[in-house]
């Protein structure tokens, strides 16, 4: 038995679809089939019942799957165990990155981790839909905190941004300048929403404050918000390292200022209920001790020059926080 027909086996179980686990490995939908075909018979075993539309697994489908997965973790276990740090990494890493500000800091490491293993392809999908990250086989993905609580993931936190509201002159000549956070509430704010409809209205000004905001426009772009905010029409809630040229030339006024920052969080993820290749596992070891490294977030806003690269000396991190699906049982 091969292990990428093991591997194929796994994609066909968690996106349920012989032409969808085709598109994500990139190969011919009569070769996806040709070889799950072989293994059935190798196995002497039906995994599937397969209709129109579907592939569902069999009872003995779901079990093979089930222990075929401690199979392949065990395998990955063994060659991470057997290979040090500077050992090269093939394969390929499939990453979803939320539409952040800070995606230039992100590709950076990336662009460093395949500089270090030349064999390794990396797909970079940018995208604020919360998906079901087993079925579209993703590897890795770097949300903000807001939308966790659709996923099933493990994850790790690996920055942290300064959010403070911000409006232009021309707004606060006309509208006024609100002096506490219940005023900001009466003001036309930029929103932000996730493609799953979830609109970001609830915000923190500092550590402990929350305020309620609305506003008539809506966006999924931080720099969309800032040009709504530079153009005069209202208040954006941004993260300073965005708008740090903004406010030194003037253009847009840092409100509430003598209440500090809130610190928002951005964080690697992983899904809980597959097993991490050996690539993965090094990529989000690189990542952490890039990012944060003795467990400690960088934030971006005092980030100066880029960091140099480098392999962690450190084990595969054990101390990971969970997020769980609200609605599994």
């Amino acid at each position: 038995m091969k292990t990428e027909d093991l591997a194929l086996f796994h994609r066909i179980a968690e996106t349920g679809s012989l032409i969808e686990a085709a598109d994500l490995l990139n190969v011919p939908k009569s070769t996806v089939s040709r070889r799950l075909q072989a293994l059935e018979d190798e196995l002497n075993i039906k995994l599937f019942h397969r209709q129109s539309r579907s592939m569902t697994l069999t009872s003995a489908g779901s079990h093979f799957y089930q222990r075929s997965q401690n199979i392949l973790a065990q395998l990955d276990e063994t060659l991470f165990e057997m290979t040090n740090d500077d050992a090269e990494i093939s394969g390929h890493l499939r990453i979803q990155m939320f539409p952040i500000h800070s995606m230039n800091v992100l590709m950076q490491a990336i662009f460093r981790f395949m500089d270090l293993h030349p064999k390794l392809t990396v797909e970079v999908i940018s995208s604020a839909e919360s998906v079901d990250m087993v079925k579209n086989n993703l590897d890795v993905a770097f949300v903000v905190e807001p939308a966790l609580d659709t996923l099933d993931l493990v994850v790790r936190p690996i920055f942290t941004t300064d959010l403070r509201f911000y409006a232009s002159p021309t707004y606060l000549a006309k509208y006024g300048t609100p002096n506490t956070p219940k005023e900001i509430e009466s003001h036309n704010v930029s929103l932000f929403r996730l493609s799953n409809g979830k609109i970001f209205n609830e915000l923190w000004i500092g550590a402990e404050q929350e305020v309620r905001v609305r506003g008539n426009f809506c966006s999924n772009s931080i720099e969309v918000a800032v040009e709504f905010a530079l153009q005069g029409r209202g208040i954006v809630y941004a993260p300073a390292e965005v708008v740090t040229d903004l406010v030194a030339s003037g253009q847009l006024i840092t409100l509430l200022p003598d209440i500090a920052p809130h610190p928002g969080e951005c964080y690697l993820a992983y899904p809980s209920r597959r097993y991490v290749s050996l690539a993965c596992r090094r990529f989000i070891d690189f990542i952490i001790q890039e990012l944060a490294p003795n467990g400690v977030p960088t934030n971006l806003n005092t980030l100066g020059a880029r960091r140099v690269c480098k392999a962690s000396e450190e084990p595969f991190p054990p101390n990971d926080v969970r997020f769980r699906l609200k609605n599994t049982p």
